[in-house]
């Protein structure tokens, strides 16, 4: 009767530790879904915002720093995930940075007065918001769009 007693006691344990670890296990579906909801939040920023003006520029810049960090913090099991958690992080970290110096350049033309010194101020702001935009557009655009189709052919395969 003891031997019985035991196995009324392991088992029940057995199957309570079992379901607590497959709760703390979340699946790949569950895994995609969490990095898709930020890389998607930080998107809808980008797209709230476009052609804002400085103040605007500065605070969609921290507001992306904000996401970065949210990706950063996404903490994944599955290997392929955490590459493109990784990939998503350098993406917003690019447009971010690329949007903070276009902003303070755009502030800096706005303060350029009408003088040949004030001309070539504002001469060299529209270059450095040129070159971060278009930087943006090319290359980080291109980035951002190969990863949100690798992530989403990934996350409909079958586990």
């Amino acid at each position: 009767m003891s031997a019985w007693r035991k196995y009324n006691l392991i088992i029940p344990i057995g199957i309570t530790i079992s379901v607590l670890l497959t709760g703390c296990f979340e699946d790949k579906t569950t895994q995609c879904q969490r990095l898709i909801q930020v890389v998607n939040a930080g998107n809808s920023l980008i797209e709230q915002n476009k052609g804002q003006q400085v103040i605007t520029s500065l605070q969609l810049s921290k507001d992306l720093e904000a996401i970065t960090t949210s990706l950063a913090e996404l903490n994944f099991t599955d290997p392929n995930l955490k590459e493109f958690q990784t990939g998503f992080i350098k993406v917003f970290q690019n447009i971010s940075q690329a949007i903070a110096t276009a902003g303070k350049a755009l502030g800096a033309a706005k303060l350029a007065e009408e003088s040949p010194t004030g001309k070539e101020k504002l001469k060299k702001a529209r270059t450095e918001i040129d070159t971060a935009l278009t930087k943006v557009a090319n290359t980080t655009g291109k980035e951002a769009d190969t990863l949100v189709k690798e992530l989403n052919k990934y996350c409909n395969q079958p586990e």
